[in-house]
């Protein structure tokens, strides 16, 4: 339902001469910090490669990566300034913390990548199962966000963003044509990457056919449609548990996800352009469901 081109997203190569997770460098000098005997200083990683989707860089997203206890930890690379904003967060876990300049995360994660002065190596955040989604979505009256091959990593990260602000129960990607859960993604979304359940499918019209079997409406953002979605969507479906499928930038939803969707409806607005970005359309229409449910 949008006008833009996906981002491929970033390769998974590795830094070259990066420090190995295991291995400590030479002690920093003392420092009054009070994790001043947990720090080393890492290795200058070598020529700059793209970050891998193990890579979590940022002052947000670092934290909720930190404080979620199922997320596995490597390595911390960090400033000093950085350290001090996130000592609380640091001290839960035991690894040392290596101290980088700035110039030396610019070359770990790309000179493009906002780290914030702060790069840790996290292992894979396990996916769930599209069972445990729905559970908890009509037990607890929340949405399910659906989004069909939406790749751009920073859109799908803000996705994730506004689904933790308003209260969606899961997000469900397909298993190809995704961006990786790392990098980009977990700057955009801001720590959300750590708290939303994500649930990764091979069909996602076979999966709104099971979602439809257990009461799911199902509605598919559509910028072109006629039928808007607070009028004729929404309202209508008080009450029945609500799955929203957004298609990817520039092409929308495959035929196939539409024909499956129970509704197509779109945004209702009054200017000139019909469409929006995915992250801002998901967001409205999060928000407009928030307010039915509080209605």
């Amino acid at each position: 339902m949008t006008n833009n081109n996906d981002d491929p997203g970033h390769s998974r190569s590795s830094p070259r001469n990066a420090q190995h997770p295991g291995e400590r460098g030479p002690e920093h000098r003392s420092s009054r910090h009070k994790h001043k005997n947990r720090r080393d200083r890492a290795a200058p990683p070598g020529r700059r490669q793209q970050p891998t989707d193990q890579y979590i860089y940022g002052l947000h997203a670092v934290e909720f990566a930190l404080r979620h206890p199922a997320r596995g930890i490597q390595a911390i690379w960090a400033t000093e300034n950085a350290e001090r904003k996130l000592a609380e967060a640091i001290a839960v876990r035991p690894n040392p913390v290596n101290r980088a300049t700035p110039r030396d995360l610019d070359r770990l994660v790309g000179v493009d990548a906002v780290h914030q002065g702060i790069v840790v190596e996290a292992a894979p955040l396990l996916t769930v199962e599209l069972a445990d989604i729905a559970e908890t979505a009509i037990a607890a009256n929340r949405p399910i966000i659906l989004m069909d091959q939406v790749t751009d990593p920073h859109n799908v990260g803000a996705v994730l963003r506004s689904g933790a602000v308003f209260g969606a129960a899961g997000v469900i990607m397909t298993q190809r044509h995704s961006p990786t859960l790392g990098g980009a993604l977990a700057k955009a979304a801001s720590g959300a990457l750590d708290l939303m359940p994500i649930c990764l499918v091979q069909n996602l019209a076979k999966t709104v056919t099971e979602l439809q079997q257990q009461s799911f409406t199902v509605i598919g953002l559509d910028g072109g449609h006629d039928n808007r979605l607070l009028e004729d969507g929404l309202a209508e479906r008080h009450g029945k548990p609500l799955a929203l499928a957004l298609g990817a930038e520039g092409k929308g939803l495959r035929e196939l996800t539409r024909l499956s969707c129970d509704e197509l409806c779109r945004i209702g607005g009054d200017g000139p352009i019909t469409s929006l970005n995915v992250s801002n359309a998901a967001a409205i229409a999060l928000h407009l469901a928030a307010m039915q449910r509080r209605n």
